[in-house]
């Protein structure tokens, strides 16, 4: 358990109320404090959903806290069984509650005697894991317990689909762009001529979850959530799985190659026949991504050796540090995740592309090495957005967590080969926007010729004196804001609380020395 104002993953609990709610059909009871119960909130703001987020909060409050649950929990399980009539309840512990030591296995067994449904208790440590942790293993423990259930039963179908199958696992609530990317990703797989035999957590019911072992391939677009899944099925029914994000032209044809490969095992047996995608594969990168056109165009040439900052979760970071470094030419000064749990996967993907690498979930170790670095600009997160903003650095967010502005009602996929093309978009528009200041600049805005200045500082002790700023003003914009913290560093240096045109001239002698 952490202490923190901001966090980049959130606690466990809130991990298993994502996988449980993009289920249909299931139910997610929550045994916390008051306080702990914004998922609700967060969900239906952030998803902009129609309907109630099918979460409740089993309440601990004072009278639980001097004579324990007692028939609280229960009784609320059994409540919500007779209205919701979900096929699943999934009950999930929180700090707090475990802190308080009750036995909730016991109120799971207990419910599930008088209930319809079925009720599980979240198995994830609340001390030792995150939000994606627990995440990835409560979607697994859902999946491994409909398949014990089928097996039992015996109504278990592990013959494979006549034609070439795939399950997509790992689409959930709250996810960076998951919709988008889902939607992507059935387009891709219909092209290529496979069915989607099931999409999971997302819009899938867990009555069907018997029917996984049918699909040809497992396809794992995110690490963070479906890998723990992925690999179960492997052991259990020997299913491949594919865990190369398709995000950016090269990786998007390393993950067709892959699933070519999978599929031709059972194809010249089953079919009779051998797919090749490749004419697919030169088809859409030369005509459909506009990615490949545009690293070869002028306007990216111009980026060659700009400086840029790449911090996010695991999946997305090292995928945007390859397609920086291997597809536009962009030199990438330090590349991040604060998916500490797979580290080791993580230096391996980006080493020979980066500078240096930082493993951490401390936001501010992050802003001090972005402030160190200096970069031209940064792909991160929401923390790193506002990072940027502080040292007026441009920022395109390339992962979670995010703010509502990345939860688009129109279409912005990042995965495939429509995802190309968002992402160079991105990467472009980011990089451009202080030329476009300087421009404005020299040729005057379109709307006034008053300059309009507000401080870029973020610490109230320093005050910038009316002839500084305007010699700042004077400044080229793509520059400005590097030399204005040169110059409040130096100020800081040497105690000096007001920045007049002397300090600024002698700052730049300071560094000049």
């Amino acid at each position: 358990m952490k202490l923190a104002y901001w966090m980049y993953a959130g606690p466990a609990h809130i991990g298993t109320l994502r996988v449980a709610s993009s289920f249909k059909n299931v139910h997610a009871i929550m045994h916390a404090p008051l306080g702990d119960d914004y998922f609700n909130v967060m969900r239906s703001m952030l998803e902009r959903e129609r309907d109630f987020t099918p979460v409740t909060a089993s309440i601990v409050d004072r009278h639980v806290l001097a004579r324990g649950s007692q028939e609280k929990v229960v009784d609320n399980i059994t409540r919500k069984d007779k209205q919701e009539r979900p096929d699943l309840i999934v009950l999930t512990p929180t700090c707090t509650s475990s802190i308080l030591q009750e036995d909730l296995q016991n109120f799971v067994e207990r419910a599930s005697m008088s209930s319809d449904s079925d009720v599980i208790l979240a198995d994830v440590n609340h001390y030792r894991i995150n939000e994606l942790q627990a995440a990835d293993r409560t979607l697994e423990q859902v999946v491994r317990y409909y398949l014990e259930k089928a097996r039992r039963q015996g109504n278990l179908n592990i013959s494979l689909t006549k034609k070439p199958s795939a399950n997509i696992i790992g689409i959930f609530t709250l996810g960076f762009h998951n919709q988008h990317d889902c939607r992507e990703l059935k387009r891709l797989l219909q092209d290529l001529g496979i069915l989607i035999n099931q999409i999971i957590p997302e819009g899938g019911f867990v009555e069907n979850l018997h029917e996984l072992p049918k699909a040809w391939f497992n396809l794992v677009p995110y690490r963070e959530v479906g890998l723990m899944t992925a690999l179960y099925l492997e052991k259990e029914f020997g299913m491949p799985y594919i865990s190369t994000t398709p995000m950016g032209v090269v990786d998007t044809a390393n993950c067709i190659r892959q699933i070519q490969k999978h599929i031709n095992i059972w194809s010249h047996i089953l079919l009779g026949k051998i797919f090749d995608f490749e004419p697919y594969i030169d088809e859409q990168t030369r005509f459909i991504s506009q990615a490949a056109w545009f690293s070869r165009s002028i306007d990216c040439q111009n980026l060659t050796g700009k400086k840029a900052v790449v911090f996010g979760d695991a999946t997305h970071a090292a995928s945007m540090t390859k397609i920086l470094a291997c597809e536009m030419g962009i030199r990438v000064s330090c590349t991040g995740t604060y998916c500490k749990h797979d580290e080791e996967w993580f230096k391996e993907q980006v080493q020979n592309f980066c500078d240096e690498i930082l493993i951490t979930d401390d936001h501010t170790e992050v802003g001090d090495m972005i402030a160190r670095v200096e970069p031209s600009a940064i792909f991160g997160t929401q923390m790193e957005r506002h990072i940027g903003k502080r040292l007026d650095i441009p920022c395109g967010v390339i992962s979670s967590p995010v703010h509502i502005q990345n939860f688009p009602l129109g279409y912005r996929p990042f995965l495939g080969y429509e995802g190309t093309n968002q992402i160079a978009d991105l990467v472009y528009n980011s990089f451009t926007l202080g030329m476009e200041d300087h421009l404005l600049e020299i040729f005057g805005g379109h709307d006034t010729k008053e300059v309009i200045t507000k401080s870029l500082s973020t610490d109230t002790d320093l005050t910038w004196n009316s002839e500084s700023q305007l010699e700042l003003n004077k400044i080229p914009g793509f520059v400005r804001g590097k030399i204005k913290r040169n110059t409040e560093k130096f100020a800081r240096q040497n105690n000096i609380p007001k920045i007049t045109v002397e300090v600024m001239y002698a700052a730049k002698e300071h560094l000049s020395a």
